[in-house]
């Protein structure tokens, strides 16, 4: 084996060359492994929905005290998580589906979501130390008629819709008048979402982008929702299909996050997937949008390979967008056993220092009559060589428990809501 150390911005990186024998090719290959000493690196990944069983106020949500995202999967031929069994899912409070491992690597808890909401803006805000008394405006009977009024007059084109729907359904039934009229179809759903779909021979993604501007700009004050989506699609009826070319318009955090606390501190903040959009772009050093789990997946393995000092944050979406919403119980559970798949490698690209922390923003039961999004705690799950295996951290009160650990794994002083969770797991 042979060692070589290198300097450089006063971290030491230390490369080890190894030989490995691969009997299956039958020949002998070098194999170049890094490590950074004295970086720290957390990779944070949010799996979008997959919450772990109803809040006590489940029901202030619509929600049923029975919903439950991963028991409603797990019940799948085509669940299998061995690596996260590994980690502590099955351990975690109220966890109940599955068999627990007897020896877990990981440490694990059970979040419960402090702030008032069940949607992706809000739980990703709170996981970054932003704690909401009051939820996101919603629109159960559409968008009011001054909103919509404005919105056509700045937009120069008609509304068709205008009420919670679908986003398959609503290209379904309103796509063929769209492509006829080129009226924009504008929906809502549960969220606090002001959705813009378009055909993209009609209007071309980067000009429903402008739409979608336009309606950010109006929706402001008790109209903040929180967030203005682009939904481009292709297609002819009855086969309308939306496009990967989906953009995020977010209401920017009001108060200090983690990831600018980050930022301030010299720490690079790699967002993966769409935590761009859900902060605005704001207390971003880096970004990369993605086109699905695969994708973002993938993203996460080449980060793995960057030397870098800060967090790499990740949102993994098909499970919401794709199967949570669909009440796809079956692809949810593909969906899911596809990442335990890709996890062993993630596990064995992490570094000395590096810690991955593994959780959700909200529920999304596939088995549910609704295809809203569901008030569910949801699960964490922590690995590294730097704390301890085995321990269950209860229940704990806030998912901005989450950022106040990592701000306190880069000895950053804590600005933001939550309490840290490293004293009770650091070696």
């Amino acid at each position: 084996m042979q060692v070589n150390i290198f300097y450089c911005k006063n971290k030491y990186i230390l490369y080890e060359i190894i030989v490995i024998y691969y009997n299956k090719n039958n020949y002998l290959e070098d194999f170049l492994r890094w490590d950074v000493v004295g970086i720290k690196r957390i990779f944070l990944i949010v799996l979008d929905s997959l919450g772990i069983g109803a809040m006590p106020d489940a029901s202030d949500y619509g929600d049923s005290d029975s919903c439950n995202t991963l028991r409603s999967i797990s019940k799948s031929k085509f669940f299998k998580v061995e690596n996260m069994k590994k980690l502590g899912l099955f351990n975690i409070d109220g966890v109940n589906c599955r068999r627990k491992e007897l020896n877990p690597i990981g440490t694990f808890a059970r979040m419960k979501e402090k702030s008032k909401g069940k949607d992706t803006t809000i739980g990703h805000w709170e996981i970054a130390g932003i704690e909401s008394e009051t939820p996101l405006p919603t629109y159960p009977e559409g968008f009011p008629v001054e909103i919509i009024s404005e919105f056509e007059r700045a937009t120069g084109r008609k509304v068709l819709c205008n009420k919670p729907y679908s986003g398959t359904e609503v290209i379904k039934d309103y796509g063929q008048e769209h492509v006829r009229t080129g009226a924009l179809i504008v929906y809502t759903s549960a969220d606090s979402v002001f959705q813009v779909a378009a055909h993209e021979d009609i209007v071309s993604p980067q000009k429903l982008y402008e739409y979608c501007k336009i309606a950010r700009d109006l929706l402001k004050g008790k109209n903040a929702v929180g967030r203005v989506i682009a939904r481009p699609f292709v297609g002819e009826y009855p086969n309308f299909k939306r496009t990967a070319n989906r953009h995020d318009f977010s209401l920017e955090p009001p108060q200090l996050t983690m990831l600018d606390q980050l930022v301030e501190s010299g720490k690079c903040v790699l967002s993966v997937g769409k935590i761009v959009d859900i902060f605005a772009a704001r207390g971003i050093t880096e970004f990369i949008r993605t086109k699905g789990n695969k994708d973002g997946i993938e993203r996460i393995k080449e980060f793995l390979n960057k030397a870098f000092e800060g967090l790499c944050f990740v949102n993994l979406v098909d499970f919401d967008m794709l199967y949570g919403h669909r009440n796809d119980v079956d692809g949810y559970a593909k969906a899911l056993t596809e990442f335990d798949k890709a996890l062993k490698e993630i596990i064995l690209g992490l570094k000395s220092e590096d810690l991955l922390i593994i959780t959700a923003d909200h529920g999304c039961d596939p088995s549910d009559e609704s295809t809203d999004h569901s008030r569910e705690y949801t699960p964490l799950l922590m690995y590294g060589e730097a704390i301890k295996k085995g321990v269950n951290l209860g229940t704990r009160q806030a998912f901005s428990d989450i950022g106040a650990t990592i701000l306190d794994y880069f000895e950053i002083e804590q600005k933001i809501k939550g309490k840290s969770m490293l004293n009770e797991v650091a070696k």
